[in-house]
């Protein structure tokens, strides 16, 4: 902009007063573009417009564009940005770096990928939450008055009371977000009705506008995003170690960035190694390197028997335990019996389906290349026991089980053949699996 230096923006002064007080964390807001905008150009650049996030989730409300928003890349500062104490400054520039930081934005997107509908508003009160409470300690800088924070949040809506730093450590955003989004199912095309979760997350978000822009990551390939997400996890640690008792950060908790492999592809490559078909001894045929050798060393003496190998190979078996008592819904149910058809099919496996609760429902078998799984729902009869469900799997002789389950219910049998655990996310970590491996499905 006319009269300002080389690399200078509105929020120059801001980075100057961060990198001061806290050096290496302060120091993060380097590594980020900071762009100003023209002030005839700050509606179109502001939440919701340009974005498509407010018209998208129904619930535009017709704000001011903030001062300061971020695109998951770069820093955009309006011209109401420059009329603020430099205090308020510090406290908007060290809230926007930590949503580049933690990768919000490029979450926000993924999750939408994953489970569609991500209500924005929603989504950045969630990110606000964490950010905000991250931040609360430090002296230097000004969050607003009515900033919400991760306790306020979690009090208001699950009547959970704990220290901030416990809570830093125990909540994502993500694990947040889907836990507090209880919006009814839509209607004749209208939108999403807020459950009483949501109702209050929007409540305490009041008037805070939206400064998550979406729009330049949803056009973004995801395959770089991994590593730039392991980038910004290295520096958030060495900036958090650099400044010790001066981090900007109260602490590095649970909305640390980390790259998350799609439950997906855990769980194909488990299923993989167990049901590949191997090749079988055959008693009744030499091995090659013993008949090359007729059976005798190089001194001439006879070796023993060794045997060869049959292509005449047991097709594997999966079998697939569903839990239908009312914990899991039925969006998680479709999504992972289509994974399962598509493991089946791939590995040419018979596969054995067992539906039930605190009994056995229904059993259905499935030849190889012919495995159609059923819809299924949830029944709604709240207890699960899963000591029969695995006993009736077990009597197929399947080479490993998956059960999908929130591990609500004893297993007092357990069978020789592995067994993987497909939890949903917010249960990982709640409860331990009795046995074998645990896949979280998000």
């Amino acid at each position: 902009m006319p009269g300002r230096a080389p690399f200078e923006h509105r929020g120059t002064r801001a980075v100057e007063r961060m990198v001061e007080h806290a050096p290496s964390t302060g120091g993060l807001a380097l590594w980020v573009r900071h762009v100003d905008l023209p002030a005839q150009a700050e509606r179109s650049d502001g939440a919701g417009a340009g974005d498509g996030d407010g018209d998208r989730d129904g619930h535009g409300h017709g704000h001011d564009a903030p001062p300061l928003v971020t695109d998951g890349e770069t820093l955009r500062y309006g011209a109401s940005f420059e009329a603020l104490p430099v205090e308020r400054q510090a406290g908007l520039v060290a809230h926007a770096v930590l949503h580049v930081a933690l990768r919000h934005v490029q979450r926000l997107v993924a999750l939408r990928r994953r489970i569609g509908d991500v209500d924005t508003k929603l989504f950045n009160t969630c990110a606000d939450a964490i950010v905000n409470t991250t931040l609360g300690q430090v002296a230097w800088l000004r969050l607003p008055d009515d900033a919400v924070t991760l306790e306020r949040l979690l009090f208001a809506t699950l009547a959970v009371h704990e220290d901030p730093a416990r809570l830093l450590a125990a909540w994502d955003v993500e694990r947040l977000y889907r836990t507090l989004d209880d919006r009814l199912p839509k209607e004749d095309g209208e939108p999403r009705r807020d459950g009483p979760r949501a109702a209050r997350v929007r409540a305490l978000g009041g008037d805070t506008p939206v400064d998550l822009l979406t729009g330049t990551a949803e056009n973004e390939p995801p395959e770089g995003e991994a590593e730039r997400l392991r980038e910004w996890a290295e520096r958030l640690v060495r900036a958090h170690a650099g400044d010790g008792l001066h981090s900007m950060l109260r602490s590095l908790g649970a909305d640390l960035p980390r790259s998350r492999t799609p439950w997906e592809q855990t769980l194909r490559v488990r299923l993989a190694r167990s049901l590949a078909m191997r090749p079988e001894l055959s008693w009744s045929r030499p091995s090659r390197s013993w008949l090359a050798n007729q059976g005798r060393n190089r001194a001439g003496h006879r070796m023993p028997f060794e045997p060869g190998t049959t292509s005449s190979r047991r097709v594997p078996r999966l079998a697939v335990i569903a839990d239908v008592s009312g914990s899991i819904d039925d969006a998680l149910l479709e999504r992972f019996v289509r994974e399962i058809e598509a493991i089946a099919r791939r590995a040419e496996a018979g596969l054995v389906l067992v539906i039930g609760d605190d009994r056995v429902r229904r059993i259905e078998r499935f030849d190889p290349g012919e495995v159609r799984l059923p819809a299924l729902t949830v029944q709604g009869r709240g207890g699960t026991d899963f000591t029969p469900l695995l006993e009736a799997a077990d009597a197929a002789r399947p080479d490993i089980g998956v059960v999908l389950t929130d591990l609500d219910g004893p297993a007092r049998f357990r069978p020789r053949w592995p067994v993987i655990w497909a939890v949903p996310e917010g249960v990982a970590g709640v409860v331990e699996a009795p046995f074998g491996r645990v896949v979280v499905i998000d």
